[in-house]
């Protein structure tokens, strides 16, 4: 097992070594990584959830969000004991599904 894996190694830390245009090719990849996960994080996904709630209200605030910018509106979240299934908006209480 230990010999496989000293071959591996050696197989790739020799091509590596042996690379040209490649390792100019790695540095872009890496340069282009770094911009996507760190600095456009920075400015286009700014971080709602550690400044809006904190603890166990988290979970209410992340399904609040997640009903308020599905369904469009700038109502804020209400209590679970409050909440409606979908499509029981309109009917009134004790009315039959048809």
């Amino acid at each position: 097992m230990k010999q496989v894996l000293t071959g591996i190694w050696h197989f790739y830390r020799d091509g590596f070594r042996g690379m040209t245009w490649g390792r100019t090719l790695w540095v872009i990849i890496l340069v282009k990584l770094f911009i996507m996960f760190f600095v456009l994080r920075l400015f286009f996904f700014p971080r709602f959830l550690d400044t809006s709630a904190a603890g166990p209200d988290k979970d209410e605030y992340v399904s609040g969000e997640l009903v308020r910018r599905g369904i469009g509106t700038d109502v804020a979240p209400s209590s679970p004991s409050s909440s409606s299934f979908a499509g029981e908006e309109g009917r009134a209480e004790g009315s039959a599904i048809e």
